[in-house]
């Protein structure tokens, strides 16, 4: 059964969260402040963790940094501020996506299934059993487990790095819109903020060089040699 993490202060949103989740065959723990939540991921890490940015005693991006100092877990930030500079500030942290408030269950339901689809569905890309070598420069990937290595050096990279590393890697000098990095990376049917996509890319540069993936203006992104 997965495990979910929810760390929502709003005791109604909360529980009726909760509700959903567990109706749908996900088992839930919550937690009702960011400290609360810290110390429940710690007794035991879930599959995913969905955490608002208004927390008590620790706030939801000292929470997500905390988090990510440790673990590679999916991480949802949900919050009722769609201010631009507080959106990059959850993605930046180390959030896999950000959900604004108010949500419909099912489009919470949707981001967390994805999310979940990019920590188990590495293999889809090759036959059962095989291992293929994606090589661009000295970054290397493995398409059966998903290990990135720069220089031969295995680079620690969240689970939506590395699929944004695999669409770049399969398509290399090919540009791919936001909209597209959207659809396979995140699995939106729909438009989505393409924020998220931009920050995610800044994240991977810094990790795999600045000048490895370039932007085309008024387009998207590449993978440079």
């Amino acid at each position: 059964m997965t495990d979910v993490l929810l760390v929502e202060d709003d005791p109604l949103l909360r529980e009726a969260t909760q509700l959903t989740l567990e109706r749908y065959g996900y088992q839930v723990r919550t937690a009702s402040d960011g400290l609360t939540g810290l110390a429940r991921f710690r007794d035991r890490a879930p599959d995913v963790a969905v955490l608002d940015v208004m927390l008590p005693h620790l706030d939801g991006v000292s929470l997500v940094r905390r988090i990510r100092e440790v673990s590679r877990l999916p991480l949802l930030m949900v919050s009722a501020r769609t201010d631009p500079v507080d959106v990059v500030l959850g993605l930046e942290a180390g959030a896999d996506d950000y959900i604004t408030k108010p949500y419909d269950i099912p489009v919470l339901l949707a981001r967390i299934r994805a999310a979940l689809r990019r920590t188990t569905d590495f293999t889809q890309h090759t036959p059962q059993g095989e291992e293929t070598l994606l090589s661009f420069g000295d970054i290397t990937l493995n398409t059966a487990s998903m290990e990135v290595h720069r220089a031969g050096r295995l680079l620690e990279l969240t689970p939506t790095e590395r699929r944004l590393v695999l669409e770049f890697a399969a398509q290399p000098g090919v540009v791919l819109s936001r909209i597209t990095l959207l659809e396979r990376v995140w699995d939106y049917a729909w438009g989505g903020d393409t924020r998220v996509v931009d920050v995610h890319v800044q994240r991977l540069r810094a990790k795999i060089g600045r000048g490895r993936v370039v932007t085309v203006r008024g387009f998207g992104y590449k993978l440079a040699p």
